[in-house]
């Protein structure tokens, strides 16, 4: 295997060969490949939203962020479509998460629950159509974070060039990646495919019903960082296949949160400050060699934090982490009950009892 191929191998892969090594030079070889492969994706990361916040403006830097993520994920995962009609979904989609969050913001809750629950099962239903590989995950983490940093006028007027400007180099990444993909499936194929006797569609409901209320109370109850909440609820709905038992993920969620904000914590104070701005970056650097999703989730906290704290103190930037992500995973986690009891039984358990090739 050659580094360079080694270098686009996932961490989990890359641990598998690791564990399959008989020789000190072979481990050498794919901790070396993890390092350089996690070191790489963070420069990128500073070098490509820093760009893109210096063009557009700071207040676009989360929309940076988001096309950095998909930029990343394009690479490896399609929407199972035709390219012709993939590179139609893609402009959707970033249609989607340019004007949907920002929108919501400024309607009354009514309207705002209604407009994120379409948005965003349109949202998902576009591209997600094997969540397994993905798609789902990033998406809805785009959307929640878009909601959570929404923009107005000459600002969203710089987010839509932004967006366009993503829109060019994801869209020449995923015509050159998979442009012999998926040839024979069309759009519509999938659009009039709609069953919740499907599982995929309705793991898509559940997550596009959770999301989308949790979103719209924490707005309107005026939560700090309510988008914090979205990540949790997001983060329990999201696991697929779909199940009803979603205690294993929340108590995930919960224990990497504590870790990684209490982690932080003891990092932030014991350290001078000219290194605090170096801690965004660590997070991101030690998340490449994570394959657990506690560890992630903990290390997800870095960047996090490290924004937060110039607004709320360390004190209550770690408080106000730990709150949100209880609630939301709180909410998730009786949203999923509930749904399974009113909605989902019914379908899922005529889905258990068709055929694998009626799934």
């Amino acid at each position: 295997m050659s580094f360079y191929y080694a270098l686009q191998m996932d961490p989990s892969v890359l641990k598998r060969e690791i564990s399959k090594c008989k020789t000190s030079k072979e481990k050498i070889f794919y901790w070396t490949a993890i390092t350089v492969r996690s070191a790489l994706i963070v420069a990128f990361a500073i070098l490509f939203i820093s760009t893109l916040s210096a063009l557009f403006g700071a207040e676009n830097t989360p929309m940076a962020v988001v096309l950095f993520c998909i930029l990343l994920g394009i690479r490896f995962v399609n929407f199972e479509y035709c390219i012709r009609d993939s590179l139609v979904t893609l402009a959707i989609a970033l249609g989607i998460l340019l004007l949907a969050p920002c929108a919501a913001a400024a309607v009354s809750p009514a309207i705002t629950a209604i407009l994120h629950f379409v948005s965003f099962f349109i949202l998902l239903y576009i591209t997600s159509q094997r969540p397994e590989l993905g798609n789902g995950g990033l998406y809805s983490f785009a959307y929640v974070y878009l909601s959570g940093n929404p923009v107005y006028r000459d600002a969203l007027e710089q987010r839509a060039l932004s967006a366009l400007l993503g829109y060019i180099i994801c869209a020449v990444i995923l015509y050159r990646k998979h442009r012999h993909i998926h040839s024979d499936v069309r759009f519509h194929h999938v659009i009039s495919g709609f069953s919740l006797h499907n599982i995929v569609h309705l793991w898509q409901l559940r997550m596009a019903m959770g999301v989308s209320i949790i979103l719209t109370a924490g707005q309107f109850l005026g939560v700090e960082r309510f988008m914090w909440m979205g990540f949790a609820c997001a983060s329990l709905l999201s696991e697929y296949p779909y199940s009803d038992n979603v205690s294993p993920r929340f108590f995930q969620r919960i224990t990497g949160v504590f870790a990684g904000s209490g982690l932080f914590f003891l990092i932030y104070c014991i350290t001078p400050a000219s290194l605090h701005p170096l801690m965004g970056p660590l997070g991101g650097l030690c998340l490449g060699f994570c394959t657990d999703y506690r560890y992630k989730t903990a290390l997800n906290c870095f960047g996090a934090l490290m924004l937060a704290t110039g607004i709320y103190g360390i004190q209550g930037a770690v408080i106000l982490r730990i709150a949100d992500t209880i609630a939301g995973a709180v909410f998730g986690l009786i949203f999923a009950f509930l749904f399974h009891k009113f909605i989902g039984t019914k379908f899922h358990t005529a889905i258990h009892s068709e055929s694998p090739n009626n799934m």
